[in-house]
C-alpha cells in the first residue's frame, strides 16, 4: 500500500456531508452560521461534531446571514480561523459584509451551495448567487463532484491564509445535484488534513496587543486607492498560490487539480466550457462523439476568481468553435458572466474561435447529455459555415 493510500479511506457521502466532515477535520476556531436551503445540512452536521466534542469550534447561531458574516468578520479580525456556509438569498444578505471581509483582507472560508436567487422563489441550483458576488474580492473555486468539493475546501484554507493572498475564499458546489447526491469519495485522515492546513497565525489581529492593528478605519482617497491596489495585487498573486497548493495537495492525496481541467481538448476542433457538476454531463457527450470519430472536447474552469484568462485563452486558441454554458444570466443583454469573461480573454488571440453562449439550468432546470449533444451539433454547424446564427440563447425553454 502506498503512503498516499494509507492516509485515506473510501466512503459514500453527500456533498454537504463531505463539506461538514472536512470542516470537522480542519477544526476552525469560529463558525458563525444561519442555515439556509440547500446548505442547511452542512451546518446541521457540523453542529453535531461541535456537540459531540469532536472540534473545539465556537459555533455561533446568528439571527441572519448578514449577522453570520458580521460575526465572521469580527472573529477573523480578532485572529481566528473562520468558516461558514450559505446559499442564494443567504449570500445576498451577506453582500455588504462580503466587501468588508475582502477589503479588510480577512481569510474567511465560505462554502456556497449554489442556488437560484429569488424572485420568483426557487430553492434549486443555478449560479446566480456566486456570480453576483464575483467582483466582491473573494476568490472562487468551483467543484464538479463531491470529491472535488471536499478537496477544494481543504486547499481553500491554505490558499486564503497564504501571506501572499490574505483574502476570503468561496468554495462552490451545485445545490441538490452535488450537495445532496451520494458519491464514493476518498477521505484523508484527520491527522493528514490538520498537518496540511497547519495553524493559523495572522501577522496582525485585534487581540494581539504586542502588535496593535486597525481594521476598517475611515480612509480618504489618497489612502483608499492604494489599499484597493494592494487588494487587487493580492488577488492576482493568488493564482500561482492556488497552483502551488494544488501541487502540494497532490502529493498528499494523489489527486491533481489545476486552475482548469482540459478534457480531450488537445486535438479538439470544437469545445464546450462549463462550470461545476454539468462538466460531468458534457464529458459524457464528449465521450459519445469521440466514439463517432468527432474531435470534440471540454474545458472546466476550477478557479473563477481570479480569472485564469491567459490559461483559458491558451487552451481554446486554434479551436474552430466554442460554446460557453452559463448557469446564470448577467441581465445585461449580452449573455452570462462566464461568456463575457471568456470572450474578453480571447479578444487578443489571432487564432480565437467563433464563440457562442448558451444559458441553461436556471432554477434547477435539467441539463442532460442530449442537451449537450445538441450544443455540439450547433458548434459543428458554426465550424462548417463559419457563421454564428444565434450568439446568445436560452437552452431547453
Amino acid at each position: 500500500m502506498t503512503a498516499v493510500a494509507q492516509t485515506q479511506r473510501e466512503t459514500g457521502l453527500t456533498g454537504n456531508s463531505a463539506i461538514a466532515y472536512a470542516m470537522m477535520q480542519i477544526n476552525p476556531d469560529v463558525c458563525p452560521a444561519y442555515p439556509i436551503t440547500p446548505s442547511t445540512s452542512v451546518i446541521e452536521e457540523f453542529s453535531s461534531y461541535v456537540a459531540d466534542g469532536k472540534v473545539e469550534t465556537e459555533l455561533i447561531p446568528t439571527e441572519s446571514e448578514h449577522s453570520a458574516m458580521s460575526a465572521g468578520v469580527g472573529a477573523s479580525a480578532a485572529g481566528a480561523r473562520v468558516m461558514t456556509a450559505t446559499s442564494a438569498q443567504g449570500l445576498a444578505l451577506m453582500w455588504e459584509m462580503l466587501y468588508i471581509a475582502s477589503g479588510m483582507r480577512l481569510p474567511i472560508i465560505l462554502t456556497d451551495v449554489n442556488r437560484a436567487l429569488s424572485a420568483p422563489i426557487n430553492i434549486h441550483c443555478d449560479h446566480s448567487d456566486t456570480m453576483g458576488a464575483r467582483d466582491s474580492g473573494w476568490l472562487q473555486l468551483y467543484s464538479e463532484t463531491v470529491q472535488e468539493a471536499y478537496d477544494n475546501l481543504i486547499m481553500a484554507v491554505r490558499i486564503a491564509e497564504d501571506k501572499r493572498v490574505q483574502l476570503p475564499i468561496m468554495v462552490c458546489l451545485d445545490g441538490f445535484i452535488t450537495s445532496h447526491a451520494i458519491e464514493n469519495i476518498s477521505l484523508l485522515s484527520t491527522e493528514a488534513v490538520q498537518g496540511f492546513v497547519g495553524e493559523y497565525t495572522p501577522d496582525s489581529a485585534l487581540l494581539n496587543v504586542e502588535n496593535p492593528a486597525t481594521f476598517g478605519a475611515m480612509t480618504l482617497p489618497y489612502a483608499y486607492m492604494p489599499l484597493k491596489k494592494q487588494q487587487s495585487d493580492a488577488m492576482t498573486a493568488s493564482k500561482p498560490v492556488v497552483e502551488e497548493i494544488a501541487a502540494e495537495f497532490a502529493l498528499l492525496s494523489g489527486r491533481n487539480y489545476g486552475l482548469l481541467e482540459e478534457y480531450k481538448l488537445d486535438d479538439a476542433e470544437v469545445a464546450i466550457v462549463v462550470l461545476n457538476s454539468s462538466a460531468g454531463t458534457v464529458k459524457d457527450a464528449v465521450d459519445t462523439l469521440r466514439a463517432q470519430g468527432k474531435k470534440v472536447g471540454a474545458l472546466k474552469p476550477r478557479l473563477y476568481r481570479p480569472f485564469p484568462h491567459a490559461e483559458i485563452a491558451k487552451a481554446l486558441s486554434g479551436k474552430k468553435a466554442v460554446c460557453v454554458l452559463d448557469r446564470a444570466d448577467s441581465m445585461n443583454g449580452f449573455g452570462g458572466p462566464l461568456f463575457t469573461d471568456i470572450r474578453s480573454a480571447l479578444y487578443s488571440d489571432a487564432n480565437r474561435p467563433q464563440i457562442i453562449d448558451r444559458i441553461y439550468g436556471l432554477g434547477g432546470a435539467d441539463f442532460r447529455v442530449n442537451d449537450a449533444l445538441g450544443v455540439f451539433d450547433e458548434l459543428f454547424k458554426v465550424q462548417e459555415t463559419g457563421q454564428v446564427d444565434e450568439l446568445i440563447k436560452y437552452l431547453t425553454v
